[in-house]
């Protein structure tokens, strides 16, 4: 594995939606499932709390961190929580700037070759290409042709189970999946059964 992931798969567990009374049995299942970066959304419920009880329990199983992070004051509220990835849904180089001055992973949200460039000078760790399913795995294999082959970039958006071997043959490092391995409502049962489906797909397409 990519040392950017720390030996995890590059598999990013969004859980839009989910409460700190269940973060960690939904954790916990993530993780036995063979997911290591789990993402948890600033427009949930209580997220700083859900965030600093995944760190506290199982922050050396997996990278913890939060997403829909659009200003710098929520960068530090996050890195104060324990989170070290920090996720956004568009490209606001303070953001990044900051990630990067709290050692956190910056991942942010890009459309455009413009976007993405913009990004990589502000000193961003890897590109999350949202929502990928309107450039499909051809355009964003377009847009990687012209990135520095250095720069990693994850789909988000889409990404199913079926599909995700023709994102890797795209050029596509990574990926976020959210309703497909979390949906509000799902118990830890049911978040691990569909983990364990795209962790199974994704190891039988990266072979």
């Amino acid at each position: 594995m990519n040392d950017l992931y720390e030996g995890h798969r590059p598999l990013v567990a969004i859980l839009r939606g989910v409460k700190p009374e269940e973060i960690l049995d939904i954790g916990s299942a993530l993780i036995e499932a063979g997911f290591g970066i789990i993402e948890v959304p600033l427009n949930s419920p209580d997220p700083l709390q859900s965030i600093s009880k995944l760190v506290g329990e199982l922050g050396d199983k997996a990278i913890i961190g939060a997403g829909t992070v659009l200003s710098v004051d929520q960068v530090d509220a996050v890195c104060d929580a324990g989170g070290r990835l920090i996720v956004s849904p568009n490209m606001n180089p303070d953001v990044i700037h900051q990630t990067v001055s709290r050692k956190g992973l910056s991942f942010p949200g890009v459309f455009s070759p413009t976007e993405a460039f913009a990004a990589i000078d502000a000193g961003c760790h890897a590109l999350k290409f949202f929502p990928a399913s309107l450039h499909g795995p051809d355009g964003v294999k377009a847009i990687k042709a012209v990135l520095p082959p250095r720069m990693h970039v994850l789909a988000v958006g889409g990404v199913t189970v079926p599909t995700i071997g023709e994102w890797l043959s795209a050029g596509t490092n990574g990926f976020g999946i959210g309703s497909n391995v979390y949906k509000v409502g799902w118990d830890s049962e049911k978040v691990g059964s569909e983990a364990r489906a795209f962790v199974a797909a994704f190891d039988a397409a990266a072979q």
